[in-house]
């Protein structure tokens, strides 16, 4: 291997992504810090987990409404630029919240509205961010990047609910200050990264441009499998819309409680994200995936059934873990398979079917939990998990038997 290969391997060899690094740590702090203000201040008006489960399926909405816009959007304009309008959109919010906690008696109503522009926002940087990753890098170190990528979401995850709550105890208008703070210095961070190639095509949004990225996905069976195994995992295994009842009904830890449960999860994946970027996974990597798909829905059912704060910590510490190895398998898959031309195309349709599944998973818990209590319904969403995990090693055989990450052009029979 060459000096000059040599360098290129190292991730802190690419400057533009080191930016992108530190912006995208910036800004999820901010959105972190906001959502256990956000989620904490609801179920303190409220008492209500379906409450709770409407701040998931509020954030859902836009993701489907803006689907066709957002693979669009970003296979044709600027990418850097579309991440920072959603960044805006974050301080926007986060000046609301500071307006709605200035009155003596917050508007629920007003919170939501807080919720809905961070969704919208949110459905529009995530799949753009994540097809702005490899025209950063070479390919050859991308799945080190997209680990690296993952560890910065994790570090703000693990941070920004811990800060939150802990701030949040002393002043909630303090919380969204920082906020306002954080996402100020990504948009500034975000303008330093220079890309070279960016889309020219400037043809108008239409049924069969989004049309196109459900054909590229539906036409591979490995993308189909790897997209659709996540939607349904994560949609019956999300507790996080559970952690305020958590906190204050059954672990009786108050919000800096909270902030530590919603830190757990990061603090398990930034672990396995760091040993990750040195140690990538490139062997048996189908089987690898389906096992921490499985420990993800024990690991859940372990917290259902915890009373006590440390051994919960814990449990959501090992989702988290379990959860990052499935992450950078997954994102991997998807963006060495789809070529650049496509990838905000595809992105959004990934985030629409996986990242969305967050959020209606959030809805989804809320739900069941009305119905059965929180509990209950923890524990069935990680059995859930399991079940899926099981009956998707049958019907996506190609899945499973991936040993190697490879590009489209080079996918075996089956693909």
């Amino acid at each position: 291997m060459t000096a000059a290969r040599v360098a290129s391997s190292k991730l802190i060899a690419q400057p533009q992504f080191v930016w992108f690094w530190f912006a995208r740590l910036s800004a999820t702090l901010g959105y972190h810090m906001m959502a256990v203000a956000i989620g904490w201040k609801i179920y303190e008006i409220t008492g209500s987990a379906f409450y709770l489960g409407l701040v998931g399926l509020i954030q859902f909405v836009p993701a489907v409404v803006f689907t066709l816009l957002i693979g669009h959007v970003a296979d044709r304009y600027d990418r850097r630029l579309i991440v920072r309008i959603c960044q805006a959109g974050y301080a926007l919010a986060a000046a609301l919240l500071i307006v709605v906690f200035r009155e003596p008696a917050p508007s629920v109503n007003l919170l939501f509205a807080a919720v809905f522009l961070i969704g919208s926002a949110r459905a529009f940087e995530l799949p753009t961010g994540h097809s702005l990753v490899p025209a950063l890098v070479p390919q050859a170190v991308l799945p080190r990047a997209l680990a690296a990528w993952t560890s910065a979401n994790q570090t703000a995850v693990i941070c920004g609910p811990a800060a939150g709550g802990l701030i949040y105890a002393i002043s909630p208008i303090l919380v969204c200050a920082l906020c306002l703070a954080f996402f100020g210095i990504s948009i500034v961070l975000v303008s330093l990264i220079k890309v070279e190639r960016l889309a020219p095509s400037r043809e108008p949004p239409s049924l069969s441009s989004v049309l196109a990225g459900i054909k590229f996905i539906f036409a591979r069976q490995r993308l189909l499998g790897v997209i659709s195994l996540d939607l349904f995992v994560t949609l019956l295994g999300g507790v996080t819309a559970l952690l305020p009842i958590y906190a204050r009904d059954i672990l009786l830890s108050g919000p800096a409680g909270l902030g530590l449960l919603r830190s757990a999860p990061a603090i398990g994946a930034l672990t396995m994200s760091i040993l990750m970027s040195h140690v990538p996974v490139e062997r048996h990597i189908g089987i690898k995936m389906f096992g921490v798909v499985a420990l993800f829905g024990l690991a859940t059912m372990l917290f259902a059934l915890s009373t006590w704060l440390p051994l919960s910590m814990f449990a959501l510490a090992v989702l988290g873990a379990a959860d990052a190895v499935s992450v950078v398998i997954r994102f991997s898959l998807v963006q060495i398979e789809t070529p650049d031309a496509m990838r905000g195309r595809v992105n959004a349709i990934n985030y629409l079917f996986v990242g969305t599944s967050n959020t209606l998973g959030e809805f989804e818990s809320g739900l069941v939990a009305t119905w059965l209590g929180a509990v209950p319904s923890a524990f069935i969403g990680g059995l859930g998990s399991l079940l899926v995990a099981g009956i998707w090693m049958i019907i996506f055989p190609s899945l499973r038997a991936v040993d190697r990450y490879q590009p489209a052009n080079t996918a075996t029979r089956g693909d």
